[in-house]
């Protein structure tokens, strides 16, 4: 079964015509994350290491700096009152600590970034095993689209995942990562520009 998603192209349609980026677009695009557990947010890049930034989305101790829509389904549940970035680990803040944490991440191209995301809103994590995905493939696909445009050029993409080999492709069923959560399985985009810092993380509880 795995060897049918393997055919898939890694690049975006380039005759398309390109989306207007607003908090509209940006609002439809993140919608495909509400059917699933996901945390969607982003914060300003204060530091050069900006470790210290992404602590700060995951505590929700930052606004979104264009004050565009976030998803945070853990909002107001009793876990969030007990550890305020629940339901992540929050990088530690010792060098130790913050170097184990780090070797969590994988960095990813530009090019592979469209799948992740699409990964990230499939039942199980698993772009295979969602019956919904032929259907849904290209509308999926274009919400990501207008997602990867916030990013702009230059920007670092990372996940925990070492799923695909050295070109990572993420419509592949992936076999293992290096868990940011409190969880045993959690798949996610963290990205980071001069700018910004942000993550798209999705969780599976069982």
């Amino acid at each position: 079964m795995s060897e049918v998603w393997m055919d898939y192209g890694t690049t975006p349609n380039t005759n398309r015509r390109p989306t207007t980026l607003d908090a509209n677009s940006w609002w439809s695009a993140v919608e495909m994350y509400d059917r699933r557990y996901t945390f969607v947010a982003a914060g300003p890049r204060t530091r050069e290491d900006w470790l210290h930034d992404v602590a700060s989305v995951m505590r929700g101790e930052t606004a979104d700096p264009r004050s565009w829509r976030t998803i945070d389904p853990d909002e107001g549940e009793e876990e969030r009152e007990d550890d305020s970035s629940y339901p992540f680990v929050a990088p530690p803040v010792d060098e130790a600590g913050s170097s184990e944490w780090r070797g969590r991440l994988r960095e990813i191209p530009r090019s592979a970034v469209i799948r992740l995301l699409v990964l990230l809103a499939t039942i199980d994590l698993d772009v295979s095993g969602d019956p919904r995905f032929p259907e849904q493939r290209p509308e999926m696909e274009e919400h990501a689209r207008v997602i990867l445009t916030r990013f702009p050029d230059g920007a670092r993409f990372f996940t925990n995942t070492w799923g695909g080999g050295a070109a990572p492709n993420f419509y592949q069923p992936i076999s293992s990562c290096s868990p940011l959560s409190q969880y045993a399985w959690d798949l996610g985009l963290l990205w980071v520009s001069d700018e910004e810092v942000g993550l798209i993380w999705s969780f599976d509880p069982r």
